[in-house]
């Protein structure tokens, strides 16, 4: 079976670099972040070696969270650009396992459009990745429109990915925990992904998918949170709000899903039964899960094998156009 999985992380060092000179701490050398730096920083062998061990074909690389979305504007440009250039050479070197994410300079919409078509038209990039909200300022302002417009135009997809709540979301719900309970929760056990959701929400309540009704989005984590809310939040956003589409229609005509570190059956029989197999892909989340444990949880998933098909590696061959050389 092959596996294309579009999840899949490294940290550029002119990102590391940038967010430690503006004062962002590192993590603990305990943490768990921290024990997987030397994962995140290989885009060589030792990455090929944990793929070829995982059944994993392709990665779908991209910076992690915390990204150039934490930094001012006129630093966060030359910063994107640099670790774009830095993934394409290294991206270059594997091109039929390795594929590419930009990161944008999202603060600076204008400059963030023209990289992702720098990346997309010069470097062969699949689309960006952007790490949820803008300094406590969510894509739904129409400052940001700019990006999507440009990624429409570019038919490219948006990878909405999770990072921390703002300030005072984290203080309000989260502080007054005891030990690490509190950054945990904030942060992949819960916080991330419920904020994920809600930025999805806040697209479509916007406009942004009225305006560009072809602009493509993926979301991981099973849909964070959203399938099991799904016909709920879009009767009452019809009833009370006076959504004019029904939630479902957006849903199968601009959103992708991926499995992204969520290995357990019953959020992706209801992943399935909501969206259908035709929008969701294989993901693992690397190096935060392990290739091993998304390839036995894809392979043996109770569903058909014409869906493990489209899972596995289809959807993404088509909404990526990523070639099927081995």
């Amino acid at each position: 079976m092959r596996l294309i999985a579009l999840e899949e992380h490294y940290h550029a060092p002119s990102v590391s670099q940038a967010l430690a000179n503006a004062g962002r701490p590192k993590p603990p050398p305990e943490s768990f972040v921290a024990r997987l730096q030397g994962k995140l920083d290989d885009l060589g062998a030792g990455r090929l070696a944990d793929m070829d061990a995982g059944g994993i074909a392709v990665q779908v690389v991209s910076q992690g969270s915390p990204g150039t979305e934490q930094l001012e504007p006129g630093l966060a440009v030359p910063i994107a650009r640099q670790a774009n250039d830095y993934l394409a050479e290294r991206v270059a070197k594997h091109p039929d396992r390795l594929a590419a994410f930009a990161t944008l300079p999202t603060a600076a919409p204008e400059h963030a459009a023209e990289e992702l078509e720098r990346t997309v038209t010069e470097h062969g990039f699949r689309g960006a990745l952007i790490n949820g909200h803008v300094r406590g300022r969510f894509l739904d302002d129409r400052a940001f429109w700019p990006i999507f417009a440009r990624a429409e135009a570019l038919d490219v997809p948006i990878y909405l990915h999770p990072t921390e709540p703002p300030p005072a979301v984290r203080t309000a719900y989260y502080d007054g925990l005891p030990d690490r309970f509190g950054d945990i929760l904030a942060g992949n056990a819960w916080g991330w992904h419920v904020d994920t959701g809600l930025h999805v929400l806040r697209l479509i309540a916007g406009g942004v998918l009225d305006e560009y009704p072809e602009l493509q989005i993926i979301v991981g984590h099973m849909g964070e949170a959203l399938p099991y809310f799904l016909a709920r939040s879009s009767r009452n956003l019809q009833r009370q709000a006076g959504l004019t589409r029904p939630l479902d229609h957006y849903m199968i005509e601009n959103f992708h899903f991926t499995t992204s570190g969520m290995f357990s059956y019953p959020p992706l029989r209801c992943l399935l039964d909501v969206i259908g197999a035709d929008r969701v892909m294989f993901s693992v989340d690397y190096p935060f899960a392990q290739n091993e444990e998304g390839r036995d949880f894809i392979t043996g998933a109770p569903i058909s094998e014409s869906d493990r098909e489209k899972l596995a590696h289809g959807n993404a061959e088509r909404l990526l156009r990523l070639d099927r050389s081995p």
